[in-house]
């Protein structure tokens, strides 16, 4: 079975403005490159070549002038789809449902940058052969994110949303592997107090049937979604790099 990737590149990144009152946040450099290069060589070194981009707003069309069809990361194509207004990250994901044809897929964040290789998780979800896996990395301050408990064996046995006192510093990430089973569950949900349709609770649906799994990232993660974070991504990877086209 193909796995498909889904890069999820929309929203307004309003906690990076004045810098994305002009352009995408995935649009802004880090290092030296546009931050949109990291997701797309995440997927390409774990073998995933097959790549649909959701976007939306108003600078989309800078996307396609600036990939093209992939050719500088080795694709045939990429694809394409656009998301209008907002709604959250369930909610454009929901737009990959043609493309992913009954296919899994791994979702990774536009934002969200790593030094290592999903190579494995990727694999090993494939042998899991149903339900979903969840990418985690340990943080000195898991309280700032979703947070989740898991047995010797990987599998969660729970995730809490920025909790006060963390059963672990093992911190959910924005890289979610989903069976084609992902977008009933989507249709199913009802938006949350924020007006978003959450991707914590298609986690939490796998989490009730028993089929969610993790693993625990190696090497240096990092999202780029505020001033700190851009800054910090930066410099990890003019220190030592991140997704280089070898793995």
């Amino acid at each position: 079975m193909t796995m498909k990737g889904v890069i999820l590149a929309g929203g307004l990144g309003s906690r990076l403005h004045p810098l994305t009152k002009v352009t995408n946040k995935h649009l802004l450099p880090v290092f030296d490159r546009p931050m949109i290069y990291y997701p797309i060589q995440c997927l390409v070194n774990a073998g995933i070549e097959d790549i649909l981009l959701v976007t939306g707003g108003n600078s989309a069309g800078d996307f396609l002038r600036l990939l093209e069809n992939g050719a500088d990361f080795g694709l045939k194509r990429i694809h394409y789809a656009y998301q209008r207004g907002e709604g959250g990250i369930a909610a454009a994901l929901r737009l990959a449902e043609d493309f992913a044809g009954g296919d899994p897929i791994c979702v990774i964040l536009g934002d969200n940058i790593i030094e290592g290789n999903i190579k494995k998780a990727v694999e090993d979800f494939l042998a899991q052969g149903e339900g979903a896996k969840i990418l985690l990395k340990e943080v000195p301050d898991p309280e700032r994110f979703g947070v989740a408990e898991v047995d010797a064996g990987g599998r969660v046995l729970g995730i809490e949303e920025k909790p006060r006192h963390p059963k672990s510093n093992l911190a959910v990430i924005g890289i979610y592997l989903y069976d084609a089973e992902v977008f009933s569950i989507i249709k199913s949900l009802k938006p949350s107090a924020r007006g978003e349709l959450e991707i914590t609770d298609v986690n939490n649906a796998y989490l009730e049937r028993n089929t969610l799994t993790s693993e625990v990232l190696e090497g240096w993660w990092t999202d780029a979604g505020t001033f700190e974070s851009l800054l910090r991504a930066n410099n990890l990877v003019a220190k030592g790099g991140a997704n280089k086209l070898e793995p």
